[in-house]
């Protein structure tokens, strides 16, 4: 059985029945806000998923930016690629530590780089857990492994290209933020960020998109009806946003 080629996700009887395949490589991308008072990393060494490799969000990116999670260069992310296993023909199934948070930026971002077999894990780590399935603390082996990338800027919109936007309305935009960050009544995790959204957004919380029992992606019609319902055509050009590109992935998974 292989995995869907006309959707993003795979089920956990799915990768249960991998765990020993060499051409998959699974992914722990787990990531937190800082007031969650969670560690990704530090989860990840106490127990994951047997032979996942953990993906540090914080450094795939361009660390030489004041901002945090730019896309770094293709050279960059070649030699992230290559040290986590990752060649151009593997099976990428990428996983999180609340379901569906941050495994959607990874899976953006392999994308965005030209790779076509990568997949989030319906319900991620929450729903494999509570299946019972098998967990441990083991780093895997690695077979050394070349990565070929190619960035297709097409995947990203500059804050140029955004302000351009407000004038134009070419392009919908849909924040993936809380309802209370994007009306700015709850105050922005990180200090120094202003409150409220981009003139012209829409508002789409991430977690809208889950069922909050199974922390899977809702069902493709429940989908339709909440990107309708926040006055999304995904039929036309939709830009996603968030605080720092992480959950706003989430929505373009969702699309």
């Amino acid at each position: 059985m292989s995995a869907p080629q006309d959707r993003p996700l795979v089920t956990t009887d799915w990768l249960a029945d991998r765990l020993t395949d060499t051409t998959v490589r699974i992914v722990d991308a787990s990531w937190y806000l800082p007031a969650m008072n969670r560690n990704g990393r530090g989860e990840y060494n106490n127990a994951h998923i047997p032979g996942a490799v953990y993906w540090d969000i914080d450094q795939i990116a361009d660390t030489s930016s004041n901002l945090p999670h730019m896309m770094p260069s293709a050279d960059q992310f070649e030699s992230h690629m290559a040290a986590l296993g990752i060649g151009n023909n593997t099976t990428v199934v990428i996983y999180d530590g609340m379901g569906l948070f941050s495994a959607a930026r990874p899976w953006w971002m392999l994308k965005a780089f030209g790779h076509e077999k990568v997949y989030v894990l319906d319900g991620g780590l929450p729903k494999w857990m509570a299946e019972g399935r098998p967990l441990n603390n083991e780093l895997p082996v690695l077979t050394e492994c070349t990565y070929s990338a190619s960035l297709d800027n097409a995947f990203m919109r500059s804050a140029d290209d955004v302000l351009r936007n407000i004038d134009t309305k070419s392009e919908q935009i849909l924040d993936a933020r809380s309802e209370g960050r994007f009306r700015g009544t709850e105050i922005e995790p990180r200090p120094g960020c202003r409150a409220g959204h981009i003139p012209g957004a829409m508002s789409l919380p991430f977690d809208y998109l889950i069922d909050p029992q199974t922390k899977t992606l809702l069902p493709d019609h429940c989908l339709k009806s909440r990107f309708a319902n926040a006055g999304i055509d995904v039929d036309q050009p939709v830009v996603t946003s968030c605080g720092s590109g992480v959950t706003a992935c989430v929505l373009a998974l969702g699309m």
